[in-house]
């Protein structure tokens, strides 16, 4: 029972060090994090990619972002990552990019959301897919993806397309 006490009393001290942001959004990423889980597994992908953004083909590009919004998404993206390690359920590239697609649109950031597959090394017939979420020069969720894997699909916030439009 000590032992136990003493990890959750770690992690309870690593949280309060976490900045504000991130100690605020932690309960509602979570249960967004598992709502989107959910809507992968219940609702096709034709009628969730509305709600991604903007349809933009394979060209892949970035928004430019000043100073205090790269901040921004760095936060959104670390505050997304934390809480994904702590869902009782697997939320893997999918489920973390809804998440920051919705922190990013909610706080006005230009983003995109990337798909892309590559061929499994461990299966020569199959294939690996993945999404990844970039604002600016900011990886908020996915890594560095672009190495690896061939883009397939974009989706661009509507403030990109609104401006790309005027």
């Amino acid at each position: 029972m000590m032992p136990m006490l003493g990890a959750l009393r770690r992690k309870a001290a690593t949280f309060l060090r976490q900045p504000l942001f991130i100690q605020a959004w932690f309960v509602p990423l979570w249960l967004i994090l598992g709502v989107s889980k959910a809507l992968i597994f219940t609702v096709s992908f034709r009628r969730l990619a509305p709600r991604l953004g903007q349809k933009s083909g394979i060209a892949p590009w970035l928004p430019l972002l000043s100073p205090s919004e790269e901040a921004r998404a760095l936060l959104i993206g670390r505050a997304v990552r934390l809480t994904a390690k702590y869902t009782p359920w697997d939320s893997n590239c999918f489920p973390q990019a809804i998440a920051a697609r919705l922190l990013l649109g909610l706080y006005g950031l230009p983003y995109i959301l990337y798909f892309g597959l590559m061929r499994d090394p461990d299966d020569p017939a199959g294939m690996k897919a993945h999404a990844w979420v970039a604002a600016g020069r900011v990886r908020v969720t996915g890594g560095t993806s672009f190495g690896q894997f061939t883009v397939v699909g974009c989706f661009v916030s509507p403030l990109l397309t609104q401006v790309a439009r005027g």
